[in-house]
């Protein structure tokens, strides 16, 4: 079923508010649920009404329509495009995060086009409330049943479940984790701490305070003059073991 566009429209102007509507009836996935001639009818109207688009204008008594979205909390703020005779307030309105601005007299090409863009973003915050669902789902499953099993991270706009077995070695890299498994990179915004608190201790071991290695990928230790060793991985990777680390990754051997 088609997600219906719940819409206000906000103009001081009879014709206007009719030449909206008219237009958007033509739109089978756009529902006005309220139309507003003053700046206070609007904001109480979005209170009421949550829409995901507000038509708004921007010289309208009962304030003005920069007021209007002053008046409104983040979490109530729609999806806002301009509908104005005044090209002077452009700038404002887009500093505004206005996703679109249109003047009056505006055809309905230009309307539909605008209205295509709001479909992308409704899309987009769609598919990051989805994204962020299912990572809440599969860490709440993670924490139910072993820790060694799989990894749910986002990384590039996707998310991707890795068997950690696969996981050959993890690095941290600026504001990033990038996850090293089956000859791939995967990059995702994680602190490297909370990556290592998804895995099983005795099946991965920090050598480095930005680095953790999958023990069963460890090939050979070779010992440096500075006391500190470097990890050979099987697949021929060298990694640094700093001294600080050393201790674990014996402790670790010693078990094995």
């Amino acid at each position: 079923m088609t997600r219906m566009i719940r819409t206000i429209i906000a103009d001081d102007e009879h014709l206007i508010r009719k030449k909206l509507r008219v237009a958007l009836e033509s739109a089978p996935d756009v529902e006005i649920v309220a139309e507003c001639a003053d700046g206070k009818e609007c904001v109480a109207a979005v209170r009421k009404s949550s829409p995901d688009l507000l038509l708004l204008d921007v010289q309208m008594p009962g304030g003005d329509g920069f007021e209007v979205l002053r008046s409104i909390s983040g979490v109530e703020m729609p999806i806002v495009v301009f509908v104005t005779a005044y090209d002077q307030y452009a700038i404002r309105a887009f500093e505004a995060h206005a996703l679109d601005y249109l003047l009056k007299p505006f055809d309905r090409e230009r309307l539909h086009s605008a209205l295509a863009r709001v479909r992308t973003e409704i899309q987009k915050a769609q598919r990051n409330q989805l994204a962020g669902r299912v990572l809440e789902l599969l860490g709440d499953l993670g924490a139910q049943g072993p820790r060694d099993n799989r990894l749910a991270v986002r990384t590039g706009g996707r998310i991707v479940v890795l068997d950690v077995e696969d996981i050959d070695w993890i690095e941290a890299s600026s504001n990033y984790v990038v996850l090293h498994a089956g000859g791939q990179s995967h990059r995702t915004r994680e602190s490297i701490g909370n990556i290592a608190s998804r895995l099983n201790p005795d099946a991965f071991v920090r050598i480095h305070r930005s680095i953790i290695v999958n023990v069963t990928r460890i090939k050979e230790l070779l010992p440096c003059n500075s006391g500190e060793y470097v990890v050979m991985l099987k697949n021929g990777r060298e990694l640094s073991c700093s001294r600080g680390y050393r201790a674990s990754l014996q402790r670790l051997f010693d078990r094995l």
